[in-house]
């Protein structure tokens, strides 16, 4: 995470931007935001790892497919250099116009409509986009030293990895662009217009869409709690009932285990901010799925 002051210094030698007020985004699992006001306009920051500027790049290309689709989406604005991103000492950073509109709350009925109406749109509008920075799917390594950080962690991500794989083999899944982590603060509702878009389209990569379903789902509070959020998706996406309906289970805990595992990854580096309470959430709900303490 960068300070504030690395976070103003980038905005204003990268983007010429000086904000008025930064406040962080809450949600999101593999990257961090803000919201920026600056020059009487709003802005979204986005920072992800080092390693994953590549993939955030596709997403800002991804973006701008999605408005040209007509979806509403943040606009990415390049760097005084011209790129899309700017390198800091804590990660990529990335800057988008924001879109208008507030944010879902992903627990209200009516918002997880919006919200997996929206998902799936994103979903079935980027089928046949391509960008040299899409990660295809890439499952988790179970022998990563940083799973020896618990006892449980190791088996529980093999476990979740080996389903996966099997799920993967034996059924055939609808694949395509993911968002990646599509948290319901991510999406956006205009009460002006009732129109329905998004900030961003994180650091995007190929993979079964599934995937996202099982993240949304997660953060709406598991499957007892997203009825309205499944309805919306299955009405908007290009993923059948079927599929979702039997394939969903084994998303949601290989999901669990991604959580696991950035989990931690980052208490291995030291950052305490969030991680170990999101790797006791994780190794509850993997538990609940395995039988096993």
């Amino acid at each position: 995470m960068p300070d504030d002051d690395l976070l103003r210094s980038t905005l204003r030698d990268q983007w010429h931007l000086v904000p008025a007020e930064i406040t962080a985004l809450p949600g999101g699992l593999l990257s961090h935001g803000w919201d920026v006001t600056a020059g009487g306009e709003r802005f979204v920051a986005r920072l992800a790892d080092p390693a994953a500027r590549q993939p955030v790049e596709a997403g800002l290309a991804a973006a701008e497919h999605l408005r040209g689709t007509g979806i509403e989406a943040g606009q990415p604005v390049r760097t005084l250099a011209g790129g899309l991103t700017a390198e800091t000492p804590a990660g990529a950073l990335a800057v988008l116009r924001r879109a208008p509109g507030r944010t879902l709350d992903g627990r209200d009925p009516v918002d997880q409509q919006f919200w997996g109406d929206r998902l799936g749109a994103v979903h079935r509008r980027l089928q046949g986009f391509h960008h040299p920075g899409l990660r295809r799917w890439n499952l988790l390594d179970p022998e990563a030293p940083h799973l020896a950080i618990e006892r449980w962690l190791r088996p529980a991500v093999a476990e979740a990895v080996t389903a996966m794989t099997r799920l993967t083999v034996t059924d055939r899944l609808t694949y395509g662009v993911l968002h990646g982590d599509p948290a319901p603060e991510i999406f956006l509702v205009d009460p002006q217009t009732g129109r329905a878009g998004l900030l961003d389209c994180g650091a995007s990569g190929t993979g079964p869409l599934l995937y996202d379903v099982a993240a949304a789902v997660v953060y709406a509070g598991g499957e007892d709690t997203s009825a309205e959020l499944l309805d919306g998706y299955l009405a908007a996406g290009p993923v059948a009932e079927d599929e979702l309906h039997a394939a969903l289970p084994v998303l949601l805990r290989f999901r669990w285990a991604v959580q696991a595992d950035w989990s931690a990854r980052r208490l291995t580096h030291g950052e305490q901010e969030g991680a170990r309470e999101a790797l006791e959430l994780a190794r509850r709900a993997l538990a609940e799925t395995t039988g096993t303490p």
